[in-house]
C-alpha cells in the first residue's frame, strides 16, 4: 500500500510558512526602525540654542576651542576661534564644586585642584567617566613633574563632587564635553586649559603680595594678560623648572624642563581689535546660570590668611606651618610686550 501526498498542497504549505516568516521578519525590522535611538552622555548633540549662539558669533561647532578656569569665581570659560584666528567668548559656566584652596596642587592626596597651563589631547577625553563625562587636565604636566609634584586623574567632570577636580553639573559638563568633542572632530590636535586662582587683574593679584604663591601667580598672570591682549592662547614652554610664557616653541628638539632655557623667539602679534562690522555681538558675554558650592568670601579669607612670614614659614589662620620651597620665578616680561614682537 502506498501513501499518496498531494503535491500541490505540500507546495502551498511550504509557501505559506515562508510568507509567514517573511512577514514576521518585516514586523521585527519595522519595530526596530521605529525604536528611538538612545545616545550616551558623550554623544549628546550640542543644544539648539548653543548652535544658534555659535552661528550668531560667526563660529562653527568644529572650530578650535580654548578653556579658562577661575577658582575664586568658580567659573569655567569656553572660547572658540573664528576665521581670523582669534578666539571669541562662547559661554561662562559655573563650576559647581572644586576642592582645596587657592594655590597649585603639590602632592597626591592633598585634594587641591591644579593651577597652571595644561594641554588636552583626544586620549584625555573620558566618555565613560563614573562622574558622567570628563576630560583629564593632564596633571602632572612637565612643570609639575620638574617640581616633584604628584597626583593623577585630575578631571573636569560632572556630578558636582570634587576631591581635587573641577566638578560641574551633569547637564553643563555634557555641553562642555560636546564643544571639545566637535573641535577634535574638526581637526584640532589638542586644546589648552589655563587654570587660574582668580581672574588675574592687577587689583586682585595685589591682595596677595605676601602670599606663598605670589611669584607663581605672577607667572600665571603673564599667560592671562597675553590672551587678554591678543585673543590667541599663548604657547608655553617649561625650562629651569618654571613656565616661560608666550614663546615660539621649536617644532623639533626637546626642551629640558629642568635645564637652561634656550634663546626663545617671541611671536609677533598685533593686539586684538574687534571688527567694527561685528558690532557688540562678538563681545557679548553669555553667563550660564547654575549652582556654585564654594563661597567667594570664604575662599578669599582663607587665601588672605596664608601669607609668607619671611622666615621659611607660612601663616595659615594664625598657625605657622613649614613652607615648601617655591621653585618658581617670574619671567619678568612686561604685560603686552610679546604683542609688540620683543624677544626675551
Amino acid at each position: 500500500m502506498r501513501l499518496i501526498v498531494p503535491v500541490g498542497k505540500a507546495i502551498l504549505s511550504v509557501r505559506a510558512v515562508a510568507l509567514a516568516a517573511m512577514a514576521a521578519l518585516a514586523l521585527v525590522l519595522a519595530s526596530c526602525a521605529s525604536a528611538p535611538v538612545i545616545l550616551t552622555a558623550a554623544e549628546q548633540p550640542l543644544p539648539t540654542e548653543t548652535l544658534a549662539l555659535l552661528g550668531k558669533k560667526g563660529m562653527t561647532p568644529e572650530a578650535p576651542i580654548f578653556v579658562r578656569i577661575f577658582k575664586e569665581e568658580s567659573e569655567l570659560e569656553i572660547w572658540k576661534a573664528r576665521s581670523d584666528g582669534r578666539f571669541y567668548h562662547v559661554k561662562t559656566y559655573p563650576i559647581c564644586n572644586w576642592s582645596g584652596d587657592l594655590g597649585p596642587k603639590l602632592a597626591q592626596g592633598d585634594k587641591q585642584a591644579p593651577e597652571g597651563f595644561y594641554t588636552i589631547a583626544p586620549g584625555q577625553m573620558n566618555p565613560n567617566s563614573q562622574y558622567h563625562v570628563a576630560f583629564n587636565t593632564g596633571f602632572p604636566n612637565a612643570y609639575d613633574r620638574a617640581n616633584n609634584r604628584t597626583g593623577q586623574s585630575l578631571m573636569v567632570h560632572g556630578n558636582c563632587k570634587s576631591a581635587g577636580c573641577y566638578a560641574m553639573t551633569d547637564a553643563l559638563v555634557e555641553e562642555i564635553y560636546a564643544l571639545a568633542r566637535e573641535a577634535f572632530k574638526g581637526g584640532q590636535q589638542s586644546f589648552a586649559v589655563h587654570a587660574f586662582p582668580f581672574r588675574m587683574t592687577d587689583e586682585k593679584l595685589a591682595r596677595f603680595t605676601k602670599h606663598r604663591w605670589y611669584a607663581f601667580w605672577k607667572t600665571l598672570k603673564q599667560g592671562y594678560d597675553s590672551f587678554e591682549v591678543n585673543r590667541v592662547p599663548p604657547q608655553i614652554a617649561v625650562c629651569e623648572r618654571r613656565y616661560v610664557v608666550d614663546v615660539v616653541v621649536p617644532a623639533a628638539g626637546r626642551i629640558d624642563p629642568e635645564g637652561r632655557c634656550p634663546a626663545f623667539q617671541r611671536p609677533a602679534l598685533q593686539p586684538f581689535a574687534p571688527l567694527v562690522a561685528d558690532g557688540k555681538v562678538t563681545e557679548e558675554r553669555v553667563v550660564v546660570p547654575g549652582p556654585k558650592t564654594r563661597d567667594v568670601a570664604e575662599v578669599v579669607h582663607r587665601a588672605e590668611q596664608s601669607i609668607d612670614t619671611g622666615d621659611g614659614w607660612v601663616s595659615v589662620d594664625g598657625t605657622n606651618v613649614a613652607a615648601a620651597p617655591v621653585k618658581v620665578a617670574p619671567v619678568g616680561m612686561p604685560a603686552g610686550a610679546a604683542a609688540l614682537g620683543f624677544n626675551q
